[in-house]
């Protein structure tokens, strides 16, 4: 028969096994904890990745500017087509368009005739083939030979607006404008002149001054 253990030692390992119990009780409670204070590490020390910044609207504002300056345009041939003149030009990325102060432009067409305009401000677009003459706006056809081979007179369009368009040889007008050929002058509400077809149409209130031709 063995000896029964002494009491000190009985009463250790009761006050163990109590402390691991009583442990046993909190240690889910302590394991997450642990992991929360994990989690809160790892927010703490990842790197941040910048958001994409939402697409801001473009601003009516201009990106550059010129002064005293002229822009001359070739076909792919060389000829000349164009030569626009100003004090100075702002660009408006926005609308991608060029707003010229006391513009003057001298165009050609493929038969080498000058069209010339004039205004207090123009506003031209990307590739310069609509240009909206504003203010004291005039365009002017110089002579030119019919396909009979006879000269024509000078023709001269004035408004507050005019809109032309380079490439297709037109000028447009919603606004008042006076018709100059040689010396008959006509005044009407709205315009549209095409130069290829040599066809004049206003509208509205239509006027006009014709003045007998000289006999040689």
């Amino acid at each position: 028969m063995l000896p029964a253990p002494a009491p000190a030692a009985r009463t250790g390992q009761a006050l163990a096994r109590d402390a691991w119990d009583q442990l046993s009780i909190y240690l889910p409670i302590i394991l997450m904890g642990l992991m929360a204070l994990g989690t809160y590490w790892l927010a703490r020390n990842t790197p941040m990745f910048s958001l994409p910044e939402p697409v801001r609207p473009a601003r009516h504002e201009p990106d550059y500017y010129m002064r005293g300056f002229s822009v001359k345009t070739f076909d792919a041939t060389g000829r000349l087509k164009s030569e626009v003149f100003g004090t100075e030009a702002r660009h408006f990325p926005d609308t991608d368009t060029l707003e010229i102060d006391k513009p003057r432009i001298r165009a050609y067409n493929e038969h080498d005739e000058l069209t010339e305009a004039t205004a207090t401000r123009a506003l031209s677009n990307a590739d310069g083939s609509e240009v909206q003459l504003i203010g004291d706006a005039v365009v002017k056809r110089q002579p030119t030979k019919g396909p009979d081979g006879r000269a024509t007179p000078p023709l001269e369009f004035r408004g507050d607006f005019l809109d032309a368009f380079v490439t297709t040889e037109r000028v447009k007008s919603h606004k008042p404008v006076t018709l100059i050929r040689g010396t008959d002058k006509f005044t009407a509400d709205s315009l549209d002149f095409d130069n290829v077809s040599r066809v004049v149409l206003l509208q509205g209130r239509v006027r006009g001054t014709l003045t007998p031709a000289r006999k040689p």
